[in-house]
Order: structure tokens, then C-alpha cells, then sequence
């Protein structure tokens, strides 16, 4: 894929995981920064970062679970160690993370 098709892919996911963290009703902020880095922030003050990198061609978040890298195969953002749905992935990590479920659909 070339840097105009990533960074396509890459802006439409990050307003996907933006829309369905406006719809969460769950006690949370967060803000999409310059460059395509989206800082969220929950109750607790813990934070899990969402970030594009435009040199590996992939969605990077870092939680308290880890870091994990999302690279789009067949369809879809595909994590690369288990090969999860990047929003099924958040999903989970928000929930973990938050004490009570978050689904971004």
C-alpha cells in the first residue's frame, strides 16, 4: 500500500475509535492531537494511546496491557502478534483498563 492509501485507512479508523468513544457511556476524555496521535484518558487518570506510523504502515496502542501493532490485512486493522480486530481489541483494553465494558463498534 502506498502513503496516501495508509493514511486514508489510517484517518478513517482513528474517527471510527473517535465515534464510538463519543458514544461510550463511560466516565472518559480524549483528543485527537496533530499527526494523528489519540490520547485517551479515563477515570482513573490512566491513559491508552492511539497513534498512526506512517513508517511501518500501522496503528500503534500503547495500554497498561502493552504495546500492540494493528496492519491492515484483508479488510481490516489486524493485530500483528494474534491477528485481533483492532476495535474488538480496544474494545477489550478500554474495558480493562476502565473497570466496566466499552464496545466501539
Amino acid at each position: 500500500m502506498d502513503e496516501k492509501e495508509f493514511n486514508r485507512l489510517a484517518t478513517e479508523i482513528l474517527a471510527r475509535i473517535e465515534a464510538g468513544l463519543e458514544a461510550a457511556e463511560v466516565d472518559l476524555d480524549f483528543e485527537l492531537a496533530a499527526g494523528g496521535v489519540l490520547e485517551i484518558e479515563l477515570a482513573d487518570a490512566s491513559k491508552i494511546i492511539v497513534n498512526r506510523h506512517a513508517v511501518a504502515q500501522e496503528i500503534w496502542v500503547a495500554a497498561k496491557a502493552g504495546g500492540f501493532h494493528f496492519r491492515w490485512q484483508d479488510g481490516a486493522w489486524r493485530d500483528t502478534r494474534d491477528g485481533a480486530e483492532l476495535l474488538a481489541k480496544l474494545s477489550g483494553l478500554l474495558s480493562q483498563q476502565a473497570g466496566e465494558s466499552v464496545v466501539l463498534a
